[in-house]
């Protein structure tokens, strides 16, 4: 409410009592509360109270007041320390019934055994980024799920966009990166029938605050933080706000994806953000390395490769992807 407020506008103590239907008392000892968790609110007789700043925290409280969505991130689930969103995610999804869970987010402080794409360790330090997974429980093939991972790499770079005004592109098939450099990676896993899913969990790691990165990780890594100095920009990025900017993202493409179950809804915006479209890159085939250009991706998502021979199509289960000089 101290947030909806219109600007430098107080609300006062006897309207919050009766819109939440509470005491005096107990709306003096949330506002103490919230001063202790590092809000700074201004408390002033006969007026009130009235938002000064807020701390860059990613409590229940804090993401919900800023998330504008009606499925995505409804419920919020908060841990200080957790070992993987995407673990605590399947857990939640095996002891939902039906189509509970669908939509919950899994949002940790710091996770103490992250994953990325193919059992690798992905780096989450307290404080620094953002490491959540959404729970969905689509009605779809399981051979569309894989889908999803660019969905939500599309709805990340548009949703860094809204919230920091940086300008993210995206490696594919789940890497979204900035000048080249990656700052969020993606992993899809899936729970499935022959023909049913059971549920997807789509997690994602975004890196905010981090200032610098361990030597392997360096020439090819950066964060939010490092992109607005790198552009002389002071402005302070809020997590939170960044995470509801996504979540509002991911539920607008998830809609337009669900539509048709593939990506020619998307496919256009998509490939306008893709780094390696037009370019010349070396695709990583267990079958054999091959290069070619990079024309896009086509309506399952697949990147088309020109090569002597004519157009190949490679899916992501499959291959990674890599520039002629480097990461992109």
């Amino acid at each position: 409410m101290l947030r909806q407020s219109e600007t430098g506008a107080f609300i006062s103590g006897q309207e919050l009592c009766g819109q939440l239907g509470v005491s005096r008392t107990a709306v003096w000892k949330s506002i103490r509360q919230l001063k202790e968790a590092g809000y700074q609110i201004e408390a002033v007789q006969n007026k009130g109270y009235r938002l000064l700043s807020v701390p860059d925290i990613l409590s229940k409280s804090e993401i919900e007041s800023r998330l504008h969505t009606q499925w995505a991130g409804r419920p919020i689930c908060y841990f200080d320390e957790i070992d993987s969103t995407n673990t605590e995610a399947k857990r939640v999804a095996e002891g939902a019934a039906g189509a509970q869970g669908h939509g919950t987010v899994i949002v940790a402080e710091e996770q103490n055994a992250g994953r990325g794409r193919r059992g690798r360790d992905w780096s989450s330090p307290r404080g620094e980024g953002i490491f959540f997974s959404i729970l969905l429980r689509p009605d779809m093939n399981p051979a569309n799920a894989s889908m999803l991972t660019l969905v939500k790499a599309l709805a990340v770079a548009k949703g860094i966009s809204k919230s920091t005004g940086l300008e993210p592109a995206i490696k594919w098939p789940n890497d979204v990166v900035i000048n080249g450099r990656k700052i969020v990676g993606i992993l899809t896993e899936m729970s499935a029938q022959i023909d049913y899913v059971n549920h997807i969990v789509v997690g994602s790691g975004i890196n905010v605050h981090q200032k610098n990165f361990p030597k392997e990780l360096a020439a090819k890594a950066t964060s939010l933080d490092m992109e607005m100095s790198r552009l002389g920009k002071e402005d302070r990025i809020y997590r939170a706000a960044v995470l509801a900017a996504v979540l509002e993202e991911f539920e607008k493409y998830y809609r337009t994806f669900m539509q048709t179950q593939d990506l020619s809804m998307l496919r256009e915006e998509y490939n306008a953000l893709l780094v390696n479209c037009g370019r010349e890159v070396r695709v990583l085939d267990p079958l054999g390395e091959f290069g070619g250009k990079a024309l896009g991706i086509n309506e399952r998502g697949e990147l088309l490769i020109h090569r002597e021979g004519g157009t190949v199509k490679v899916s992501s289960g499959e291959v990674s992807v890599r520039g002629i000089y480097g990461y992109v």
